[in-house]
């Protein structure tokens, strides 16, 4: 027989589990907007930077009829453009395509011509067409399910794990940096993104504290760029973006004024 404290429990429950609810609803709408108005407005627009691989991604972007910023968005956020990462999920190259499962699903049947960059950001943007037609242009959802595979994530996105909610966010960050949206400074035209300096600052284990600690930093801090990445790993690193070694010095010093020595 249940007693009141009991009962009382019951309900504290269940308004917990309907505010997460209504939480994830709430972050699901809003990167369904986003990624909407990215997709009907600023998806025409050309990258704030000059970035690796960059005839390959735009001979794949026309090739499917993609953006090319989205697909500099997900090479960031899966590699930052690394050639032979690999990921403790047996997922490898730029576009970090998992290995055998995906690879073989694309026509790539040998390991080693992931690391081709080209082969490589060929496949991604493949098989983001393909997500895309299969969610109906829906960015959102196509990539949840790059992220978690399209048997994870229903046509009407009723169910979306958190992993793959948090990966569309994740990599919206990231499109942000690539059409020079990002805080802490305007980029300029024709930069190699290769000439931008990244310096760690801390790594962490779960992508929310990773986030908190850059809210945090930049609060204490305003001014900075920083970014974070999800490694190979598996942890996730925060990194202060730098183009000259002025404004390294600049940013150096307001980590020590925030009470972060950085070498």
């Amino acid at each position: 027989m249940r007693t009141r404290l009991d009962r009382i429990a019951i309900v504290i429950v269940g308004l917990v589990l309907t505010l997460f609810a209504m939480t994830a609803d709430a972050t699901r709408g809003d990167l369904d907007a986003r990624w909407a108005d990215y997709r009907n407005v600023q998806s025409a627009l050309e990258p704030a930077y000059t970035f690796p691989h960059s005839t390959c991604f735009k001979a794949a972007a026309l090739a499917y009829g993609l953006p090319e910023t989205l697909l500099l968005a997900v090479a960031r956020g899966e590699s930052d453009f690394e050639p032979t990462a690999r990921s403790r999920a047996n997922a490898h190259g730029v576009m970090q395509i998992l290995w055998p499962g995906t690879a073989r699903h694309l026509g790539i049947h040998r390991l080693s011509e992931l690391y081709d960059p080209c082969t490589n950001i060929d496949a991604g943007a493949r098989y983001l067409e393909e997500l895309l037609r299969i969610y109906d242009g829906n960015v959102h959802l196509a990539l949840a399910a790059y992220n978690y595979g399209p048997g994870r994530i229903s046509k009407d996105g009723a169910r979306i794990p958190s992993g793959a909610e948090w990966y569309s966010g994740y990599i919206y960050r990231h499109l942000n940096y690539v059409l020079g949206n990002g805080k802490g400074g305007t980029p300029i035209p024709d930069t190699l993104y290769s000439d931008i300096g990244q310096s760690t600052l801390l790594t962490f284990g779960e992508p929310y504290r990773a986030e908190a600690f850059i809210d945090r930093l930049e609060e204490k801090a305003p001014g900075l760029t920083l970014d974070w990445f999800r490694r190979g790993t598996g942890e996730f690193e925060v990194v202060m973006t730098y183009a000259s070694r002025e404004e390294f010095d600049t940013s150096a010093r307001k980590l020590r004024n925030a009470g972060f020595r950085i070498d």
